[in-house]
């Protein structure tokens, strides 16, 4: 298979369907525990690891659940993938979780995938750009716990509706589906959460940065990539306008 884009994809796809795998053989007291947690990570990354080997021997990986290989900051193509987004909810049999593959390649994300195996969909870099509509009003994605202060401040001073759902990806995949609007993230993640839903948010024509608008950037010493926007284009300079009002308002 030549085309990375489409690797992406069924491998994506692949893990996926190893993941549900995974839960159909789980038993009813594993739900929710971190064996069941920890079956998913494990058989998705082996799986990953094994078909990246065979299919691009000479790339390097930098994977959530394998340990950091450091050749890779002078590779020139690094594969950064996430074998399971969203443990909680693959645990809980939830929808809301996900598999991200992602490429970056001489200083860019290049090609991605982010499979939805709950939903059978698979969302890659091969879209074709939407022609983005400014919403009547603004659906943000937010954690289903409890969305960091920035976020709610946001969501408050955008008179947003807040749209709570569970994993990284899938909520990246909820603006890049039309679902929500806007996914605002400041409570810490790594590369691999955000590689792949970035890339394929780009080429859906969203718009991606970090909260302080600065670019997202990727294969980094430290992987280390604590917050993102991903969002609608028209709104976009509202967003980025509204975080710098609040993060400049004194605190009280």
């Amino acid at each position: 298979m030549t085309n990375d884009a489409s690797l992406a994809a069924a491998l994506a796809k692949e893990a996926g369907q190893q993941l549900l795998d995974v839960q159909r053989a789980a038993l009813p007291a594993d739900v929710g525990t971190p064996a069941l947690k920890d079956r998913g990570d494990r058989a998705s990354q082996e799986l990953l690891a094994a078909r990246l080997h065979e299919s691009r021997p000479d790339d390097s990986v930098l994977s959530e659940e394998a340990v950091d290989d450091r050749t890779r900051l002078d590779a020139d193509r690094v594969w950064i993938i996430d074998p399971l987004d969203g443990t909680r909810e693959f645990s809980e049999m939830r929808e809301d979780w996900a598999v991200h593959v992602a490429l970056w390649e001489n200083g860019d994300l290049t090609a991605a995938a982010v499979a939805l195996p709950a939903l059978d969909d698979v969302l890659t870099t091969d879209l074709t750009p939407r022609d983005w509509e400014q919403p009547a009003r603004i659906r943000l994605a937010v954690s289903r716990s409890r969305a960091t202060p920035l976020v709610e401040a946001l969501a408050a001073e955008l008179d947003a509706e807040t749209v709570p759902m569970g994993s990284a990806g899938y909520k990246a995949c909820a603006v890049i589906r039309g679902h929500v609007d806007a996914y605002v993230h400041t409570g810490g993640q790594f590369e691999w959460d955000s590689a792949a839903p970035v890339a394929v948010a780009r080429a859906a024509g969203l718009f991606t940065s970090r909260v302080d608008g600065s670019p997202l950037v990727y294969n980094r010493e430290d992987p280390y990539l604590p917050d993102l926007i991903v969002c609608n284009p028209t709104i976009a300079d509202r967003i980025r306008q509204t975080i710098d009002l609040i993060t400049e308002r004194p605190s009280s």
